[in-house]
């Protein structure tokens, strides 16, 4: 018998309006929506608490958080990853892609050990039932690396990658246009004046010998590929052309309006950061994502550090005039579209079954359940 489950009494999130309806589960999959309460026996209450479609997370970097939770201290990977995956369900993330670097610049080596044993274990935990919500890659390119073609070439074929994003961390452009900026924040973690004096003429170094040829190693690896391939951390119009023009169709956390603008004009998709929005601008000085949403230039958002950032953001949109239905498409349908999850993101008779019962205290949305496939998870 294929089971059936009913939610009643609730404030369901649309793609274009919020329903006082009930929604019908059977099997994994969202079989009915109906405007008004059930009076079948059996039926969940969720007495007017929203009810929004499971959140789909493009970029997180919180399983490296649970990997070091101190700088001094590494957790085993395979204990952080189901930190990290109960976290995220508990913030109604239901589909999350990880977010895991390919490439050293020299000062945070055990981003590749945590690459290498991420994507093992991912793997593993995956296929043996013990993630509560689905876990996808996301592969970060460090473009002016050295290793990054050896480390991309061992997992371009993965059937888990779903997005690949060139990222370019090298002080003086992207998000490191500011060079001060770089350095102080280097100096925060110990490194001397004498020490980033010289790795600054490394890393610019690096960057003209490496960064054309890395670039083009990546999109030849995925041409004909149906993995969505991002540009990050984009600053000028000419960084978007560039990108447009190589066939990338994303243009991840702009920091500046310019390239948001310029990626919109191109006919990209354009992600921001959840916390940037949660905290009301950005944690480096760039642009606000607040004024990139206003402005319509944003698709989608990811929790970048912070899961629970997700829902926060899309509620709080609310209150500088996007729509309920369209803010919590950003984290959902958009964000499903952009990996190409056709089969979730939205509540809609046929989808996957991903559900998060949100209630709203003093403006700080909680999720109080999570449903994967019509499985409570959370």
């Amino acid at each position: 018998m294929i089971k059936e489950t009913i939610l009643t009494n609730a404030a369901l999130v649309l793609p274009d309006e919020v329903l006082h309806g009930t929604i019908l589960l059977r099997g994994d999959a969202i079989a009915d929506i109906q405007p008004g309460p059930s009076h079948v026996k059996g039926a969940l209450d969720l007495e007017g608490d929203y009810l929004i479609p499971g959140i789909v997370d493009l970029h997180t970097d919180n399983l490296e958080r649970q990997v070091q939770p101190r700088s001094n201290a590494r957790w085993p990977s395979s204990s952080a990853l189901v930190a990290h995956d109960q976290q995220c369900a508990a913030a109604g993330v239901t589909t999350v892609l990880d977010a895991l670097c390919l490439g050293d610049l020299g000062f945070e080596r055990d981003r590749i050990r945590t690459f290498r044993e991420g994507v093992a274990d991912i793997e593993a935990l995956g296929a043996a039932g013990l993630l509560r919500a689905e876990h996808f890659l996301h592969l970060r390119c460090e473009v002016p690396a050295d290793d990054m073609p050896a480390l991309f070439d061992s997992v371009a074929d993965h059937p888990l990658v779903r997005l690949v994003s060139l990222m370019d961390h090298t002080p003086g452009v992207g998000q490191y246009a500011n060079v001060e900026y770089y350095r102080a924040m280097r100096r925060s973690i110990g490194s001397t004046d004498a020490e980033l004096d010289a790795k600054i003429v490394e890393l610019q170094a690096n960057r003209e010998r490496l960064r054309e040829a890395n670039r083009r190693f990546v999109l030849r690896r995925l041409a004909g590929s149906d993995v969505a391939l991002a540009s990050h951390d984009d600053r000028t119009a000419e960084e978007v052309a560039e990108n447009a023009a190589d066939g990338i169709r994303v243009s991840e956390f702009p920091v500046s309006m310019e390239a948001a603008e310029a990626a919109k004009r191109a006919g990209m998709g354009v992600i921001a950061g959840a916390p940037n929005v949660v905290r009301g601008g950005s944690h480096s000085g760039n642009v606000s994502a607040r004024a990139m949403m206003e402005a319509g230039l944003v698709d989608a958002l990811a929790s970048d550090y912070v899961p629970t950032s997700l829902m926060e953001a899309a509620f709080a949109a609310v209150r500088f005039g996007v729509a309920l239905p369209r803010a919590v498409a950003m984290i959902s349908a958009a964000p499903a579209r952009i990996a190409g999850l056709a089969d979730r993101g939205s509540l809609q008779a046929g989808l996957r079954a991903d559900l998060v019962r949100v209630r709203v205290r003093e403006k700080v949305p909680v999720a109080l359940a999570t449903w994967r496939a019509a499985e409570r998870i959370a």
